[in-house]
């Protein structure tokens, strides 16, 4: 065999020697240089500058220019820009500047110093926890020998501090509520006394204080912390059991919210010391109104059977102007008669001037200014609109009216058809002409001419006395493709009504058919026609719709008696605007009209009912009594919708139009509200009869103007004495009188005798006149067959249905009507008034 020698082979070729040569000569000079750079010589390696494809003006004359136009050309100010973005430049810089001057404001008049006594709410996780004894702790720490009053806000000079502090009472809801949304600090207590043989998120929490928790969050929690107390003295089961209470309960809180023990005073202290200087985190409902938490309430009463109330406390939030209306907690809007802006009984420079004042002297401290209303900027207390029962219709129209009204007219003349006798304009503008229609039918209906009226846009209408003679068909129903074929058997043309029944037979078989089908909870809107009654006087308020989400409803048509006394806005948006950008006017306005917030005030509340009055000095007592002022509007009464859901501790049935109370932000009423289902792809809303657990609906009110974002809880009354129950939590939605609130009924018919896809049907009506009535009304199956009524038979109601398919002898026909609903006036506006 041959060996082979595996010897590299180069190619030589000019190019190559060219190139290698070139490369080893680089190589030569590079090392040289930089054996000469080591070695200290004076050459460097110099490496090529970058080449740019591109170069500016600026820095191809650079070496045209001096020095001092160099740093101009490196440097360009930004200030000497032109055009859109030096205009969105100094609008960014503008608008950082507001910011900080806000936050800084912000700061110097929430500090502990200037702004009004913070208040802290102590809060029991569970009935076993001893607050009474914290909250002594703490008053006796803020507190000293040298200012030691009866007053409830303490100031201590020592932490520069003036706080308030209120223990709520475990299981009294409404007064844990109402401290709540005044509370600028919630302390949540703990007790550490927990053995291990219970569970320990069971012992920290009992089932009031997790209802509380959820009412606190809906409500907007501000700053918190968690207080434990009772730890153990030995070291490492008071860590063991700190670590547990964390542990069970961190996930209930917000994030920031921290774990303090607070056994002793050393452990109070360094709280307070970290308290004073924290940054306070309220709610943004609660900025945008001024409110007092009364620290004292009275009451001066005239011969009249009206009061004066008086109720004295510090302006938190917003300046409040002596031409607002206030509202009192659960007692109504009232006017104020004056403000009297009195001298700070709790500050801290009283020590600094000696000036120590008793209990007495601090409830009637001086009186700095007096605030009186100007009688042509007060807002009026306009709460009803009071109708004209004459005006009705009496109104000149406008050019732009009349023009439209000619119009309407030469559309009305272009019609082919003739309406019948009785049509209403309304029902007339509806009537399309025949000419457009297809699938009619020439059914004899001769005997009685009053009927439906189909809406073009796929809505029956029922309300009127005018009617159709013929069954007009759209496309959407023409797609249904209906067969009716003259080839008709001879079973189908002989099918005749049931003999002679009396009304309870006809009952008695109706149940017995629905046990037999057993699917009326899948279908719960399902009614039955009276048998005594005609279902077109009956039902005559219905109608029917072809499409739930895109058929018109017009939401000026029929409207109750109620909505005479409303009020509605043109631009609900432009006009909430319009209104805070008043109310921040006022604010900055005169210093003879506004008190400065954090000021300590006596409100004068004019024509307070005797009743009323004596009923709040009574609760101030136990809890706080809140006066908060109201914007332009919220007096009046309007339509309002709110986005809410059934608390998971109520487990009652709540229905529609029951009397509830709702608690939006700090005000009070009492309302009957309508529920219905929360959809965001309609209009039109379906009502509901009860509201669901585990899902959010829509209840729609009549309840005094308020401007969003407002929380809502909603409680519920067992009975004349009993304390109320919570019920629902939500929130504010929207105000819109014309939104659509649609109660929907499903009347049912059995099929008698079925020949592929045509039937007769029985029980649906109990009277040809109401199968003639409804006619025009599409009718549907449970199995998802379609169709329509062709004609009665008989005289007992059956009528022959023509369908888009086969029918099954078991299925169920059905036919849907709608009703517009409103919600229902209360007998009294605010709990107290009862």
């Amino acid at each position: 065999m041959l060996s082979v020698c595996k010897i590299p082979v180069r190619v030589y070729c000019p190019l190559h020697l060219f190139l290698s040569s070139k490369f080893e000569q680089e190589n030569t000079q590079t090392c040289s240089s930089a054996g000469a750079t080591m070695a200290g010589g004076s050459r460097a390696q110099v490496n090529k500058s970058h080449k740019t494809r591109f170069a500016s003006k600026s820095s191809r004359n650079v070496h045209k220019t001096s020095v001092k136009d160099k740093s101009k050309i490196n440097k360009p100010d930004r200030n000497a820009m032109k055009g859109a973005r030096a205009a969105r430049l100094q609008r960014n810089k503008m608008m950082r500047e507001q910011k900080r001057a806000a936050l800084l404001k912000e700061k110097r008049t929430t500090s502990a110093t200037t702004s009004a006594p913070r208040v802290i709410v102590l809060f029991g996780l569970s009935a076993s926890t001893n607050v009474s004894s914290l909250a002594g702790d703490l008053s006796a720490l803020l507190s000293n020998e040298n200012n030691t009053t009866q007053f409830p806000a303490v100031a201590s000079s020592e932490y520069r501090l003036r706080a308030t502090v209120v223990e709520a009472p475990h299981g009294d809801l409404m007064a844990c509520m109402e401290m709540a949304k005044v509370a600028d600090l919630i302390v949540f207590v703990a007790s550490g006394n927990c053995s291990s043989e219970k569970d320990s998120s069971n012992y920290y929490m009992d089932e009031f204080g997790s209802q509380c928790l959820s009412v606190f969050r809906v409500l907007g929690l501000p700053s918190s912390a968690v207080f434990i107390r009772n730890l153990p003295s030995d070291l490492k089961k008071r860590n063991d059991i700190k670590k547990t209470c964390i542990s069970s309960l961190s996930s209930e809180f917000p994030e920031d919210c921290k774990f303090y023990p607070a056994d002793t005073k050393d452990d109070l202290h360094k709280f307070m010391m970290l308290f004073k200087e924290q940054r306070l985190v309220i709610p943004h409902w609660r900025t945008q109104r001024p409110y007092i938490m009364a620290q004292k309430v009275d009451m001066v009463a005239d011969e009249f059977g009206k009061s004066t109330l008086l109720v004295t406390g510090y302006v938190r939030a917003r300046n409040l102007s002596v031409n607002q209306l206030v509202h009192v907690s659960g007692a109504g809007d009232f006017q104020l008669g004056k403000i009297e802006v009195r001298k700070d009984p709790c500050s801290l420079n009283l020590k600094k001037e000696g000036d120590f004042m008793d209990a007495d002297e601090m409830n009637d401290s001086q009186v700095i200014k007096t605030l009186l209303p100007d009688p042509m900027k007060q807002e009026p207390l306009l709460v009803e609109n009071i109708p004209d029962p004459l005006e009705g219709e009496q109104t000149w129209p406008t050019e732009a009216e009349m023009a439209d009204a000619d119009r309407v007219q030469k559309e009305k003349k272009q019609k082919k058809r003739s309406l019948p006798r009785g049509t209403s304009e309304y029902q007339a503008a509806w009537i399309v002409d025949d000419s457009d229609v297809s699938g009619t039918d020439s059914d004899d209906d001769s005997e009685n001419g009053n009927g439906m009226v189909l809406d073009e846009g796929g809505e029956y209408d029922i309300s009127g006395q005018g009617g159709s003679r013929k069954f007009d068909l759209d496309d959407d129903q023409a797609s249904l493709k209906l067969r009716d074929s003259d080839d008709e058997t001879e079973a189908d043309s002989m099918m005749m009504d049931n003999d002679n029944l009396t009304k309870e037979q006809i009952e008695e078989d109706i149940r017995k058919i629905k046990e037999a089908h057993a699917e009326d909870e899948e279908f719960p809107d399902e009614v039955d026609a009276p048998v005594d009654i005609p279902a077109r006087k009956r039902f005559a308020k219905y109608r029917g719709l072809k499409s739930f989400r895109t058929s018109t409803w017009d939401p000026k048509e029929s409207l109750p008696q109620e909505y005479a006394k409303i009020f509605a806005f043109d631009n609900f948006n432009r006009t909430q605007k319009h209104v805070l950008k008043k109310a921040l006017d006022m604010e900055q306005g005169s210093v003879d009209e506004c008190v400065v917030a954090n000021s300590y005030v006596t409100l004068h509340i004019t024509q307070v009912p005797i009743h009323i009055a004596s009923k709040l000095c009574i609760l101030g007592k136990t809890m706080p009594v809140v006066a908060c002022g109201l914007l332009q509007h919220e007096s009046k009464i309007s339509v309002l919708h709110f986005r809410l859901k059934k608390h998971e501790t109520y487990s009652e049935p709540i229905k529609a139009k029951e009397e509830l109370i709702f608690h939006v932000g700090f005000r009070q009423f009492v309302t009957r509200p309508t529920f219905a289902t929360d959809s965001f792809n309609s209009e039109k809303h379906k009502m509901e009869r009860f509201l669901h657990a585990g899902r959010f609906s829509i209840a729609s009110v009549y309840a005094p103007i308020t401007f969003p974002p407002l929380p809502l809880i909603v409680m519920k009354s067992r009975g004349d004495f009993s304390t109320p129950v919570l019920a629902a939590v939500g929130s504010l939605k929207s105000i819109d009188p014309d939104k659509i609130i649609l109660k929907k009924i499903i009347l049912t018919g059995y099929p008698q005798r079925v020949s592929k896809s045509k039937a007769a049907v029985r029980y649906m009506f109990h009277n040809p006149e109401d199968v003639k009535w409804f006619k025009p009304v599409e009718v549907w199956t449970k199995l998802g067959r379609r169709g329509r009524i062709k004609e009665p038979v008989g005289t007992h109601g059956a009528m022959k249905c023509i369908l888009n398919g086969v029918l099954q002898q078991n299925d169920t026909v059905c036919m849907s009507l709608f009703k517009r609903t409103y919600p229902k006036w209360p007998q009294h506006w605010f709990p107290m008034s009862a």
